[in-house]
């Protein structure tokens, strides 16, 4: 199941970062959840998880009235999904879980212009992994404000889009999103920081995706308000990550409970929106706490990246034959 969208840069999320995304979110029954690239709707059935059971997703539903038990089945989560095998795996996935009416549509998100969309279809949590390394073709472009042929970055709008006034999201990403100097990243990132509250980055260490050779974040954020202060967390689980040794729960319990305060360690600092450059708006991960120090990479993440970046260097050369 985790190798099912291998292609176009989908990997399985782990489960334990998906869980500390949900913790930090803090989904309440009524809200209404989605995720517009689902895959196998991993995300979707551990909130269901945390909804139903408790944080850990290990307790039992007693707690839950007959109406919130409906609520939950029929009007809380919300997803689609452009394949056919990770589509039908994620309606076995979420009816496994208890979710007996999936509303999950198979097509694929970006084809919709953002223009369209109305207050009566905007969400109130959306958690996401999006595709990242895709090419999108020029048609699908128009859709968005910002035109960019990179999957994620039109997943982002979306995103953005689709929260309510108050909404919160948690959305994976590969990390150059943050320091890339192209236009369309640096107007994502313009527009990101100043339609929503961009209060949390969560840097993942290499390895955190099996098989990916690209480094990722997660970015928490709220719409609504402008940024004031984001706050870092450099994930360090003082190890190699890999096919035996995976990210776990315990790797991610420092993050989740410093981030209810937003409180500064030597994995976590705060950065004033006074002090991101408004030219380029660079968010790169810089920890002031461990200047000059650069750790190890596995050899096995510096092989995925290589391959990665050779996939991507083919893909723009085909490009630019295409044009002559």
């Amino acid at each position: 199941m985790g190798n099912a969208g291998r292609n176009g840069g989908e990997y399985y999320t782990p489960r334990p970062l998906i869980r500390a995304m949900i913790q930090v979110l803090k989904p309440q029954i009524g809200e209404r959840i989605y995720d517009a690239a689902a895959g196998s709707a991993g995300f979707l059935c551990e909130a269901h998880d945390y909804l139903r059971y408790d944080a850990g997703g290990q307790g039992d539903d007693r707690r839950l009235s007959t109406g919130d038990l409906e609520t939950l089945q029929t009007r809380t989560f919300y997803a689609k999904e452009k394949k056919s095998l990770p589509y039908v795996i994620g309606i076995m996935n979420m009816i496994l879980h208890g979710i007996e009416t999936p509303n999950i549509v198979h097509t694929n998100s970006l084809t919709e212009n953002l223009s369209d969309i109305q207050e009566k279809d905007r969400f109130d949590v959306i958690l996401a992994n999006p595709p990242f390394g895709g090419k999108e073709r020029k048609e699908i472009q128009q859709n968005f404000p910002i035109k960019t042929g990179e999957t994620a970055f039109l997943f982002l709008q979306h995103f953005i889009k689709y929260l309510r006034a108050g909404g919160r999201a948690a959305v994976v990403i590969k990390n150059t999103f943050l320091s890339n100097s192209d236009n369309a990243s640096r107007a994502l990132r313009k527009e990101l920081l100043e339609s929503c509250s961009l209060h949390t980055i969560l840097d993942c260490p290499g390895g955190t995706f099996l098989g990916a050779g690209v480094k990722t974040v997660v970015l928490f954020f709220e719409k609504g308000a402008p940024t004031q202060n984001i706050w870092y967390y450099q994930l360090d689980p003082g190890r190699s990550l890999g096919k035996t040794n995976p990210l776990n729960d315990d790797d991610l319990k420092d993050f989740v409970a410093l981030q209810e305060s937003f409180e500064d360690s030597d994995n976590s600092w705060t950065v004033s929106i006074y002090n991101v450059d408004t030219e380029s708006f660079d968010l790169s991960v810089k920890n002031p706490n461990k200047a000059g120090q650069e750790p190890l990479r596995d050899p096995e993440v510096i092989i995925n990246e290589i391959e990665t970046l050779d996939k991507e260097s083919e893909e723009i050369l085909e490009g630019i034959r295409g044009m002559l």
